[in-house]
């Protein structure tokens, strides 16, 4: 009941009072059930998300509504599930939609999305700003979208669709995530998932058994065990929430707040010329021998500024970002030490995506190459790996930030084209000494050219050694600098100086492209 007064002071222990009650939450039996499941509470993890003091909450007197003429339940939907607003993430305005799953289980109501969301979505778009999911939500609200008013619905994957490329939109996977909201992450640019509490699948385990009658667990079925390694569709599997949101805060340091603005500026004091001696103890010039290239990364960039993602799935390419002399940029690197580096249908896709996020949010693109080229066979050709290469194909070609290619081993066949080799616009593209580029190996070569010869050998092994050492000698890195169809050949140790200067040297880079509505890349 609404109280009047002569002044406004019972005016306003209302509004207090009101605004006390839905800071509660679901109430403090629900908060318990919470932290059993080792979750926080939705406005502890704000806290983790934001600098101190910065946020700024919309709808939080807002409740479930009539729907349908049905009864509601007004007390018990403090804020209708989900908290709304925006606030400061190192000093930078980002906005965020985060459930509470206190209350009916965080679950999509009609105010909660229709409008809470949905003018946090509008907002965020309007300003060019991040915006951050965290997700703990049982996903649509069954009994307000039963009925044919569901058909009024929809909007919220139409928007991510919109923002896609315009500002950064990360899906942080705190606790459930079925139905109505597991295409948040789908659409999402980050998606970070706590291992043992957060899950995402087009179906709860209830509803999988009643369809299907497969009894799974929403972990067995879509934990991060699940879509951090198998699937690719989770990218960062984390041990808290704490960790969780520090990725967050984290992975948006490297982007800008929109498509419109460069990535910020990194302070370190790292010398932008600093001198890589250690590589030669990392790398083997033997390109037979394995060797991890996250060593290689770490050395080359920035101390402390390798930030991996998907770094458990497709683990044969490596994909992040670092800083080189304070620039963001995106690392994409072959990794000897699974399959040889080799790419396949999947490593395809991860690198892909990540080249494309790059791309749209302005953020300079490094290839460690160190590539045998594609998986070749009956199998990955049914697994369609000819569509999947071609989307890293497209990713690359498409792409128009700097892009500074290091041929490090191996540059052989279409592995060399993805991975920017001359063809496709680098800016640098330089080759370490003992780096070889060909169509395929020299193993291989041989093999196809020089067959007849040597099977009529008196001595076949002597004679293949012969023709092997012969291309290796016309694969080799000088003889593409000779034609000058690479810009240099360097000591490896000077690989961080050449990437800093190459960010810098096309910093102000503009490409032209024909018009067109889209692209259609094979997807």
């Amino acid at each position: 009941m609404r109280i009047v007064s002569d002044d406004f002071s019972a005016e306003v222990a209302d509004l207090q009072t009101r605004r006390k009650k839905n800071l509660a939450m679901g109430g403090a039996e629900k908060i318990a059930k919470q932290k059993e499941r080792g979750k926080l509470t939705v406005r502890e993890r704000l806290d983790l998300l934001f600098d101190p003091d910065t946020f700024v909450e919309f709808g939080l007197l807002a409740h479930q509504q009539p729907v349908r003429g049905g009864e509601i339940d007004a007390d018990g939907t403090p804020a209708d599930g989900v908290v709304t607003g925006h606030g400061l993430v190192d000093d930078r305005q980002v906005w965020v939609i985060a459930y509470d799953f206190t209350v009916m289980a965080g679950s999509m109501g009609a105010v909660g999305e229709q409008f809470k969301a949905a003018r946090v979505r509008e907002l965020a778009l309007r300003y060019r700003k991040p915006i951050v999911w965290l997700l703990d939500s049982a996903g649509a609200r069954i009994q307000e979208a039963a009925g044919s008013t569901f058909a009024g619905t929809g909007y919220l994957f139409r928007d991510q669709v919109v923002m896609s490329g315009v500002i950064p939109q990360v899906a942080a996977m705190l606790g459930p995530c079925a139905a109505g909201t597991a295409y948040i992450p789908g659409l999402s640019d980050f998606v970070p998932m706590v291992k043992g509490t957060s899950s995402m699948s087009l179906g709860g385990a209830r509803l999988v058994k009643a369809a299907t009658g497969e009894d799974v667990t929403d972990h067995d079925m879509g934990g991060s065990q699940v879509h951090c390694y198998e699937s690719g569709v989770g990218d960062n599997e984390v041990a808290d929430d704490a960790e969780c949101i520090a990725s967050v805060r984290r992975f948006l340091s490297y982007l800008p707040s929109s498509n419109q603005e460069a990535p910020p500026f990194g302070d370190t004091t790292d010398p932008p010329d600093r001198l890589v001696t250690e590589l030669e103890k990392i790398v083997p010039a033997n390109p037979r021998a394995t060797y991890d290239v996250r060593r290689v990364i770490k050395a080359v960039f920035d101390h402390e500024s390798w930030f991996e993602v998907k770094p458990t799935w497709a683990k044969n390419i490596v994909i992040g970002f670092a800083r080189a002399g304070g620039h963001a940029v995106g690392v994409v690197a072959n990794q000897p030490m699974q399959k040889g580096g080799i790419l396949d249908s999947d490593a395809a896709d991860k690198a892909a995506r990540f080249i494309r996020m790059c791309d749209a949010f302005n953020v300079p693109l490094v290839y460690l190459m160190d590539v045998p080229g594609f998986l070749v066979g009956s199998q990955v050709e049914k697994g369609g790996i000819i569509r999947h290469g071609a989307k890293m194909l497209y990713a690359t070609s498409e792409a128009t930030v700097p892009k500074i290619t290091i041929v490090m081993r191996k540059a052989y066949g279409a592995g060399y084209y993805v991975m920017c080799g001359k063809g496709y616009e680098p800016d640098v593209l330089v080759a370490w000494p003992f780096a070889e580029i060909s169509v395929m190996g020299p193993e291989g070569a041989v093999n196809i050219i020089f067959n007849k010869q040597i099977e009529a050998s008196d001595n076949p092994e002597e004679t293949r050694a012969q023709m092997i050492k012969a291309i290796r000698e016309q694969i080799s890195p000088y003889v593409a600098a000779g034609w000058a169809m690479i810009d240099d050949v360097i000591d490896p140790a000077e690989t961080r100086r050449v990437i800093v200067r190459g960010i810098e040297q096309a910093r102000d880079k503009k490409v032209d492209r024909p018009w067109r509505k889209h692209g259609n890349i094979p997807v």
